[in-house]
């Protein structure tokens, strides 16, 4: 229990040392996109109850409590025409903890590459893309306490242009006495400033243009801002208010403080019927608010979730899961995403 309070203390900390409202201030925007359509069905309320290959995403030290091998399959079409993708895949090695791989991508199809020149099209096309790749490593430090570490690569591409940065994310789980109560932290990507570099950025360069006959194409290249990622803090807790062979019910709610908006909270049910099928509801982004200037603000409106499931045991075989999420978006559209879990 020490161990757990001087990691909250250094969590809450932490938060303190970023920004309050930097919308739009920081690179690799895709990661603030959540994964998995159980866990977004329930709200993205799922840093406490991280007990699937998801957890990897919400918090990694979830995965310390996962007992057979399990992967998972996350695919949902995103706003004007991006394809969002995530796989990942948990190994447990008993009292040496558990192991897990995840990626994470996001692809568009090519776009024409327009200038002033020539608005419709230069006849040559580009293509932008996002990557994710992590491995993770989880274990149970008591029977009740568990931490959880992803170590992972973040590329951005656009053209002839990318940008490579490592980042960390860190995550506790903590269940205490009363049953079915479990406590969760995390901090998403942690690391250092990320900026695009390539070809675009190479130009010729006079050192002195009031000088004939000197060398005017010398090498030169373009020095582009750093950026830093989407640090997230969570801190989440759920219950399940009823478990027994029949029914299950799972309140959570996550509290959520990023250094590039305002803080909000995240609210999540789930109730399932013999094991076998589930219903989930949850209410995302509650609270969270977006300034217009420094006297007045605007309350954005809540977003909706919904969602079912359904888990099946081949016999002598894995235990397959699928689930969908339906996304309420409000003015925008609303978007749907489908995922497989498969234990083996």
């Amino acid at each position: 229990m020490r161990i757990f309070r001087q990691y909250l203390i250094i969590l809450m900390l932490s938060t303190l040392l970023v920004g309050q409202s930097n919308v739009g201030t920081t690179a690799a925007s895709f990661l603030d996109i959540g994964i998995g359509a159980r866990s977004l069905s329930m709200g993205g309320a799922f840093t406490a109850v991280a007990n699937d290959a998801t957890a990897l995403y919400w918090n990694p030290a979830g995965i310390a409590n996962i007992q057979r091998p399990a992967t998972h399959f996350y695919y949902t079409p995103w706003f004007v025409g991006i394809d969002f993708t995530h796989s990942a895949a948990v190994i447990p090695m008993g009292r040496a903890g558990a192991i897990g791989l995840s990626i994470t991508s996001i692809s568009m199809d090519e776009m024409k590459v327009r200038t002033i020149q020539a608005p419709e099209g230069t006849g040559e096309l580009f293509e932008v893309s996002n990557l994710a790749l992590a491995t993770s490593y989880a274990k149970k430090l008591t029977d009740r306490f568990s931490f959880g570490l992803n170590i992972k690569l973040v590329q951005e591409k656009i053209w002839h242009m990318n940008a490579n940065i490592i980042a960390t994310d860190i995550g506790c789980l903590f269940v205490t006495k009363n049953k079915g109560i479990r406590i969760g932290m995390s901090i998403s990507n942690f690391g250092n400033k990320m900026k695009l570099d390539g070809y675009d950025t190479e130009r010729d360069f006079d050192i002195d243009e009031t000088i004939f006959g000197n060398n005017d194409k010398l090498d030169s290249h373009l020095d582009t801002q750093g950026w830093l990622l989407p640090l997230i803090f969570r801190f989440g807790v759920s219950r399940e208010i009823i478990d027994n062979k029949m029914h299950k019910l799972t309140l959570a709610s996550d509290a959520i403080h990023p250094n590039n908006n305002y803080e909000y909270i995240n609210l999540g049910v789930e109730y399932t019927f013999m094991g076998i099928g589930s219903v989930r509801a949850g209410q995302s982004y509650i609270f969270l608010e977006e300034h217009e200037d420094k006297d007045k603000r605007e309350e954005l409106s809540n977003q909706f979730t919904i969602g079912i499931g359904v888990n099946y045991k081949i016999p002598r075989g894995p235990r397959i899961q699928i689930d969908y999420v339906h996304r309420d978006f409000g003015v925008i559209q609303n978007i749907g995403g489908y995922s497989m879990n498969i234990s083996f």
